[in-house]
């Protein structure tokens, strides 16, 4: 197709329907009434020669060319809006840009509830979004401009700008009534206590399926989920135990019915950094993003040591 016949707008109203999956909720991100949403919807269709949506039960699902089309669609109108919205300050109280970051799902329930406070108070206009990407694509986005920041335990991620925001370590999740605790004199696991234990495994962290293979407790697993956001739950009503940060499973044992315990658990020791592209250095909006979020870490420091010891 002749690209200059496209008309922008329906780019726009093609990403936001590709995200929400419905058309009226498109409409309402983008401020525009929802037939002339759908006409917009219908003028790329005619364009690409494409359904591009298909109606089910409570939206639409995109078809395959949609797909394969929606992440570049992303990647330009990011980095058109880098590019616009580019200014030689930022005023946080005026601000309305939305920012993009990589976080995990793990990451997402520690370190949102903070750092959305401090926008409210800081910045109320500003919208974040999350992106989770697979570690070899991190990169990329963030030198497209796709990615504003990435925060996480990111090894695979090189060739960043980056600053390490918290030191921490794995440990060991339990319920509170677990039966291995009784008789238990220090709240530190042996290697026999690790071996007499059933676990669950999180496949998005690859760290923790790491570490349960390198002490040989694979046949241990009992349940592979896909997400970590059920985990502390399944764990609270069985006898299953889970490797995971101990800075974060920290705050489930604060909340009641957990017992986070130290183990001797191989290469435990990480880093959570702060990654960025060398092309936005001096961008004023990513300069103070940057710089608030390491500021909501040192309020909220991890207590944990990179030996894992409490």
């Amino acid at each position: 197709m002749d690209i200059s016949g496209l008309d922008l707008n329906l780019l726009r109203v093609f990403d936001a329907v590709f995200r929400h999956g419905s058309v009226s909720r498109a409409a309402l991100e983008v401020g525009l009434s929802q037939p002339a949403a759908s006409q917009a919807v219908t003028r790329l269709r005619q364009l690409l020669g494409d359904p591009l949506f298909e109606r089910m039960h409570g939206g639409v699902r995109p078809t395959p060319r949609a797909e394969r089309l929606a992440r570049a669609v992303r990647t330009a109108l990011a980095t058109l809006e880098v590019a616009l919205a580019e200014a030689h300050t930022f005023d946080p109280l005026q601000a309305s840009q939305c920012f993009r970051m990589h976080l995990s799902d793990i990451g997402e329930a520690r370190f949102l509830p903070p750092l959305m406070q401090a926008l409210r108070e800081k910045a109320p206009n500003v919208k974040l979004e999350t992106l989770p990407m697979p570690m070899a694509e991190i990169a990329d986005a963030l030198d497209r401009g796709s990615l504003d920041i990435a925060i996480g335990f990111l090894p695979g991620v090189t060739g960043t700008k980056q600053q390490v925001l918290l030191s921490d370590h794995y440990a060991v999740l339990l319920r509170q009534a677990h039966p291995v605790l009784k008789g238990l004199k220090s709240k530190r696991l042996c290697p026999e206590h690790l071996q007499g234990l059933d676990y669950v495994a999180v496949r998005s962290h690859s760290e923790t399926l790491r570490i349960l293979r390198t002490l040989e407790l694979q046949n241990q697993i009992r349940l592979s989920a896909a997400h970590f956001m059920a985990v502390p739950s399944i764990v609270r009503q069985s006898d299953l135990a889970v490797i995971m940060p101990a800075e974060i499973a920290d705050t489930f044992e604060q909340m009641g019915g957990y017992a986070v315990l130290q183990a001797d658990l191989p290469e435990s020791a990480f880093d959570v950094s702060l990654h960025w592209s060398w092309r936005f250095e001096r961008e004023p909006a990513n300069q103070w993003l940057r710089a608030l979020v390491s500021e909501v870490f040192q309020l909220h420091p991890s207590t944990k040591s990179k030996e894992g010891r409490p």
